[in-house]
């Protein structure tokens, strides 16, 4: 039987076929912003969140909350947090908020919103990239792009693997769930000026990338989606 975030990682790879199977595994956008040291960093005031969403997975319509001691405490986290942790304890507070949280789910969610967001940015999807973003992220992401049209630069990147994605941050503040994702990833990123020669990057050698995202939502609404909240470079 689907369960909720099955019907939701549909959708978005539906979304993502149709929106993005132009630049899949094509060009990702791994190019520095001017002022930020890692291309998809943000202020701290970026931190605290936005108004737009990104589409993970959430709960939808009536589908029924799993009662929260149909699993042992000790075992609810297994794989994804070691028991007694800190990440642990956010994870329970965050289920005691929303019981329909599935943090498995989450991290299939998140990895394959990594790709696509990252996909948008390298392309200049603005629209897609509204939609996905917290109001801080965007106009850090929009600012970016902005600048490298300008320069008439071009970003050519490849996926080559998402080799690590974890949790290393859980916590609910409030109404508002947080989780920070770590992704580790293989790329192969160039940037090419206006004469198409390469100015920063390799077109022929892969890197590895470490990059920390936050997603938040507010669990009181019935709007199912989470935000890209924040980014930073990771170790």
């Amino acid at each position: 039987m689907f369960d909720i975030y099955t019907i939701i990682f549909l959708a978005l790879a539906v979304f993502i076929f149709l929106r993005l199977r132009s630049v899949l595994g094509q060009r990702t956008g791994r190019e520095r912003p001017p002022s930020n040291p890692n291309p998809y960093s943000v202020r701290e005031g970026a931190r605290s969140g936005g108004d737009n969403v990104v589409a993970l997975p959430g709960r939808t319509g009536e589908t029924p909350p799993r009662p929260a001691e149909a699993v042992e405490p000790s075992d609810r986290w297994k794989g994804v947090a070691e028991a007694g942790s800190g990440v642990a304890a956010g994870l329970d507070a965050i289920v005691r908020a929303d019981r329909s949280f599935d943090a498995n789910q989450f991290i299939q969610g998140a990895r394959s919103a990594y790709e696509m967001i990252v996909t948008a940015y390298a392309e200049g999807d603005r629209r897609s990239l509204k939609n996905l973003l917290s109001k801080e992220v965007y106009d850090g992401f929009e600012t970016a792009i902005r600048e490298r049209e300008e320069r008439g630069e071009i970003v050519e990147t490849r996926f080559v693997s998402i080799d690590k994605s974890e949790v290393t941050g859980a916590e609910q503040r409030g109404q508002t769930a947080h989780v920070t994702m770590r992704f580790v990833s293989q790329l192969i990123s160039a940037t090419r000026d206006r004469a198409g020669v390469v100015i920063d990057g390799n077109a022929e050698k892969v890197s590895d990338v470490t990059d920390v995202w936050t997603f938040a939502r507010d669990v009181s609404s019935r709007d199912p989606n989470w935000k890209l909240v924040a980014t930073e470079a990771g170790q």
